[in-house]
């Protein structure tokens, strides 16, 4: 039993580390744009460009948990990546430091 606990609170223990770090890796290769007004579904308002949504599209918030088409804020800064037909494949909403370090890796 004690074992048990042992590594029920080491794996707990990892857990929070892992969550704590809170560093998302996005795609090597993707675009930057401000999500303008909403839009019918599948479309969404990047910069002055309206694009499709593809079938599939997975949408992460600030917090990378996956929202629906309808959660979309206006005016925040994302980074997508596009499938082959053009549409958007992935969307990240973007927090203050990810903007920090593709603004960083943009002047290097």
């Amino acid at each position: 039993m004690r074992k048990l606990l042992l590594l029920l609170s080491f794996c707990l223990a990892a857990a929070a580390a892992a969550q704590a770090q809170g560093v998302r890796s996005l795609p090597p290769k993707g675009d930057r744009g401000t999500l303008g007004a909403n839009q019918p579904l599948p479309q969404v308002q990047i910069g002055s460009n309206v694009l499709r949504l593809a079938p599939g599209a997975i949408i992460y918030d600030q917090n990378n948990r996956t929202i629906v088409h309808s959660q979309l804020p206006t005016d925040v800064d994302v980074f997508y990546t596009k499938d082959p037909n053009g549409d958007v494949q992935r969307m990240y909403i973007l927090t203050d430091q990810e903007k920090a370090r593709l603004d960083q890796s943009r002047t290097r």
